[in-house]
């Protein structure tokens, strides 16, 4: 039924054991919303739900009306959905995943490769870089979100070489000098870095242990004593080291920028760029790739050669990772979050309560539609038939199809649309 257009999907959840637990996380809420009849276990793991086409979680199309069963087949039958230049450009792939995460503790020191480097480790290691492609990503805060990302100010990173002699060791006497020395020249300062990091990632395992050791000791007992443990970032070190104890992660909050982000604030996370998610929940959005380079704060494979060769040294302060986004000149109720790659853009649509008819604009691309918050009965004449809308409802939408919305909600409605701008 090449007609249909506009329809919902049932999108698939990864339990995985970081994901916050039961009805704590974003992600069982929006499942609940999306299907009453859904089950969520206090006690289980709700960590990601994927809205998207890719291998290892196809959503399902809600509406048995419709010959296939998953978005994946769907768009292989009829890949025009996806808009001339998108079907052209990606090869009749859509090009992004689109998720919801629920973070309760931390998930791994990290970086994504750009598409060189991708096609190399795949090459190379099939088992653990499954394709050949670049994995850019941004994070939209949902609720207070809390991560690392990039490389802190030299001046950061030598005011903690100064105060936690833990770090310092781990370090070395010449390294950390060699940054005291090359603060003003960025380049320089760029290739110390690397030779920092890549130190203390390589620290035979008995020597970071102990130091680690030492460090969560002397904190705990300064908290326990009153005293001030900002200057060691005490109160994350400790929550790290009880996620992940003896992991040589925990001094990486020394080198890395500590983010807060509030809800509708986002990080973009290029090739190269090194971060890690605390706490929180978001919307995420990346190219349709499932390459993560590894090297601490987590169970699966390490890779700390890898990925101490391949990371972005440059030194930036927390403030300029955050990412912008702009109004639509067009549409005073979307804000344009668009990175600097071709493979996904996304878009939060706040539709405040005086209005009661919004339209989903047409854009040339396929786009997944996510309801955050609100209510509303959706019609197209791409749908076999009214859609009604809520918390948690998944809808795809062709290129070039519009949707009318129907608000029914006195609060307005809050979505988020992942597409392709080229």
């Amino acid at each position: 039924m090449e007609e249909v257009r506009v329809f919902p999907l049932t999108c698939a959840v990864q339990n995985y054991a970081w994901g916050k637990l039961g009805l704590d996380s974003e992600v069982a809420k929006l499942v609940l919303g999306g299907d009453p009849v859904a089950v969520v276990e206090e006690g289980k793991p709700y960590a990601e739900l994927w809205m998207g086409a890719h291998p290892k979680g196809d959503a399902q199309i809600k509406d048995n009306r419709i010959a296939q069963t998953t978005l994946g087949e769907w768009i292989a039958h009829f890949p025009a959905c996806l808009g001339s230049k998108v079907k052209d450009t990606f090869q009749g792939q859509l090009p992004f995943l689109f998720k919801v995460l629920s973070v309760n503790t931390a998930l791994s020191i990290q970086a994504h490769p750009n598409r060189e480097l991708a096609a190399r480790l795949h090459a190379q290691f099939p088992e653990h870089y499954p394709d050949n492609n670049h994995k850019p990503e941004m994070a939209i805060a949902l609720t207070r979100f809390e991560g690392l990302c990039g490389f802190r100010p030299a001046e950061e990173i030598l005011g903690f070489l100064k105060s936690v002699p833990e770090f310092h060791a781990l370090v070395g006497n010449e390294a950390a000098e060699e940054l005291r020395c090359s603060v003003g020249n960025a380049v320089h300062t760029g290739q110390v870095l690397k030779k920092c990091f890549t130190r203390m990632m390589n620290c035979e395992k008995k020597v970071f242990v102990d130091q680690l050791n030492m460090l969560v000791k002397r904190v705990t007992e300064d908290g326990a004593a009153g005293k001030d443990t900002s200057s060691s970032i005490g109160d994350l070190l400790l929550r790290l080291h009880s996620q992940y104890p003896g992991d040589i992660g925990c001094f990486s909050i020394y080198f890395l920028n500590h983010m807060l982000l509030e809800p509708g604030q986002a990080m973009f996370l290029g090739a190269n760029e090194p971060h890690a998610y605390l706490y929180g929940d978001c919307v995420e959005c990346m190219a349709c790739s499932d390459n993560t380079v590894r090297a601490g704060l987590t169970p699966k494979y390490i890779d700390v050669n890898t990925l101490c060769e391949m990371l972005n040294y440059t030194p930036a302060p927390a403030s300029s990772k955050i990412f912008p986004c702009v109004q639509d000149a067009s549409d005073p109720c979307v804000s344009l979050y668009d990175p600097p790659v071709p493979d996904f853009s996304v878009m939060r649509i706040q539709v405040p309560p005086s209005v009661k008819q919004y339209t989903v604009a047409p854009v040339d691309s396929a786009s997944i539609l996510l309801v955050i918050e609100g209510d509303a009965m959706a019609t197209s004449v791409a749908a076999l038939s009214d859609i009604t809308l809520s918390r948690g409802t998944v809808l795809f939408v062709s290129a070039n199809e519009s949707v009318s919305l129907h608000v029914t909600c006195p609060s307005g409605m809050t979505m988020f649309r992942a597409c392709c701008l080229l």
